[in-house]
């Protein structure tokens, strides 16, 4: 028996003889503002770069962490802020480091969000994640992610690796994503995916009119050697395998109804590209901005699995956001 379940659409979101063991806390205990500390440069270390000094002070963090608060003037020379590294300092100079976190330390916190929860029970839930909501924190997005939210959500997500994300979505795709709550179902939830057990769909909106009703993209899909921020079809890469259905083409677009039988990162908006159909407002595979979308036209629409205790098998579908759904209304009713 298959239990469905439907959410209409969301709305649209609004995107490393002790100098340290001189070194005074200037912060009493618990404060909420970040660490300092301040020393005096001891004669062993006259003549020293400005970093190396800093390491002796704050050893615990690594030292291009160090250099990055230097030349963001976190670090102070007889009162005045010194942002060059290299600086050469002098026995008796007093220093004082404003330790600020690493980004990485800080992402990893609970941050209560307004996550769309489409089901949820003791061992899974179901999340229309919005366009825009990164899923897992890295580089220029550490707090805001999917991570930070499922950690307010429940106390058991700190225990679990990724706070129980199995799969993820690009940040600017919408739709559903399955995330584990128990060591339990996360295993059987990845095991899942490996075997190709957890059913995946998506609407697109592409460039050009895709002439075939039915199309299979069997690519092998791996890390672009001219740039580190794209995938490409590579011979070297791994499987790939996306069923493209076409549901109406107009006005130069295609909209499409894709089916996911491998999980490669960008897998559908690569494969489309390699045929000359990148995705609209997807800028790093060459689409335009069209139809009044900013962000890649792709939306997870459908997800089901067996759940990983009982069996059960579920079935989950989210309307597209706003945007999308005008921009599919455009070419679907033109066509």
């Amino acid at each position: 028996m298959s239990t469905d379940y439907r959410v209409g659409p969301q709305a649209d979101p609004a995107a490393d003889a002790d100098f340290a063991g001189d070194a005074e806390l200037a912060d009493a205990p618990g404060s909420d503002e970040p660490e300092k500390r301040e020393a005096e440069v001891p004669r062993a270390l006259h003549g020293a770069r400005l970093d190396k000094a800093v390491v002796a002070m704050a050893g615990e963090f690594s030292r291009s962490h160090l250099q990055t608060l230097i030349e963001a003037g976190h670090v102070w020379v007889e009162g005045r802020a010194v942002t060059t590294a290299s600086r050469k300092v002098q026995a008796g100079q007093r220093i004082v480091v404003e330790l600020v976190p690493t980004p990485e330390s800080r992402a990893f916190v609970p941050e209560p969000l307004a996550l769309s929860i489409v089901y949820e029970d003791e061992q899974l839930m179901v999340v229309n994640k919005a366009a825009g909501m990164v899923v897992h924190p890295a580089a220029g997005n550490w707090s805001g992610t999917l991570l930070n939210g499922l950690l307010a959500h429940h106390a058991g997500a700190a225990a679990l690796p990724r706070a129980g994300i199995v799969h993820r979505l690009d940040k600017d795709t919408s739709g559903l994503m399955v995330v584990g709550k128990t060591l339990q179902a996360v295993t059987a939830l990845v095991r899942a995916i490996a075997a190709r057990e957890v059913h995946r769909q998506y609407l697109a909106i592409a460039h050009g009119e895709m002439r075939e009703a039915r199309l299979r993209i069997d690519a092998p899909i791996g890390r672009d050697p001219q740039s580190r921020i794209r995938m490409a079809v590579l011979a070297s890469g791994k499987p790939a395998m996306t069923d493209v259905e076409r549901i109406a083409v107009a006005g130069g677009f295609s909209a499409l109804r894709c089916t996911l039988h491998t999980g490669r990162t960008h897998q559908i908006r690569v494969h489309l590209a390699s045929r000359g159909h990148p995705l609209v407002a997807d800028a790093v595979y060459g689409g335009a901005a069209a139809l009044g979308m900013q962000r890649q036209a792709l939306h997870a629409t459908k997800l089901e699995f067996s759940h990983p205790t009982r069996g059960e098998a579920l079935s989950f579908s989210a309307e597209a956001p706003a945007d999308f759904a005008a921009a599919w209304a455009r070419v679907h009713e033109a066509s």
